[in-house]
């Protein structure tokens, strides 16, 4: 399941989607918020990070602060209203799965868990592909930058993936997994995006929006690079209640309830003012 940058942020969002071409369009658009991406050119690397600020969110929202070519890692309101973040990574792609059912997986194919952070649940997911995820409840707060990194250390024909965020209310990192998969690569193909995945009419009547800001990706040779330009897409959901723009220090993201398409177009590439801040440390986070 190899992903281009775009390719990833694409077939990422519409996954989470669902089988949106079962529903006639212009149900699809009462049903649900649109799902919307920003992706961000960046060399191939061994890190990246950004700050996820959730300024607008509901029950049935997720942000996804660094989707890669190979997971993806946010934070989630759950329809229930409690809040969790979650990082994912995807099985090696199986063709004899017929079923995107988790357990049809071959062994051989699915993700190594190598280590779980205190605290944090473990879990298979399916119906996107199939793969390996790790939990933690955490409340984070609207308006409150939470900060996200991953690391990827390509082995032989595996590449064992990272997930870390910062616990503002404890002020240090929080290991989420170290989850190994059949790559090979370093990290590729990054991208945000915000989803509805509530879906139940009333869902699509409420705003969800975010700035994605202090983007990094380090690169394989160590060199630090700032995620000053993103292409802002979208997935098939044929509704117009979606924006994106730059801010000072990254991008904002909004869909749904009352938003409208002023900003910026449909596959246009977006650019922020080069950052004043220092590049990332590296000190706190676990290696």
């Amino acid at each position: 399941m190899k992903r281009s940058s775009m390719l990833a942020a694409m077939l990422a969002a519409t996954a989470l989607t669902g089988s949106a071409n079962a529903i006639e369009p212009a149900e699809l658009a009462k049903r649900q918020c649109r799902s919307i991406h920003l992706g961000y050119p960046a060399p191939a690397s061994e890190w990246a990070l950004i700050d996820v600020i959730a300024e607008k969110s509901a029950p049935g929202t997720y942000f996804c602060a660094l989707g890669f070519n190979r997971g993806y890692f946010g934070m989630q309101e759950l329809a229930s209203g409690k809040k969790v973040v979650i990082f994912s990574v995807w099985d090696k792609h199986d063709p004899n799965n017929k079923t995107d059912r988790q357990q049809d997986t071959a062994e051989a194919n699915r993700v190594g868990v190598i280590e779980v952070g205190d605290g944090v649940r473990k879990g298979r997911f399916s119906g996107e592909g199939t793969g390996s995820q790790s939990f933690y409840d955490y409340d984070w707060k609207i308006g409150e930058p939470v900060r996200f990194a991953v690391h990827a250390k390509p082995e032989g024909e595996f590449t064992t993936y990272t997930g870390q965020f910062y616990d503002a209310s404890r002020k240090q990192w929080q290991l989420m997994a170290s989850f190994r998969t059949h790559s090979g690569a370093p990290l590729a193909g990054l991208y945000s995006f915000v989803e509805d995945f509530r879906r139940n009419y009333e869902s699509a009547k409420i705003a969800r929006r975010a700035r994605f800001v202090n983007g990094w990706a380090m690169d394989t040779k160590g060199a630090w690079h700032p995620l000053i330009q993103a292409r802002f897409t979208a997935d098939p959901t044929p509704s117009n209640a979606i924006d994106a723009a730059p801010v000072e220090d990254g991008f904002f993201l909004q869909t749904g309830g009352d938003t409208k398409n002023e900003k910026t177009k449909l596959r246009d590439m977006m650019k922020r003012p080069k950052p004043a801040a220092d590049k990332p440390a590296l000190s706190d986070l676990k290696l």
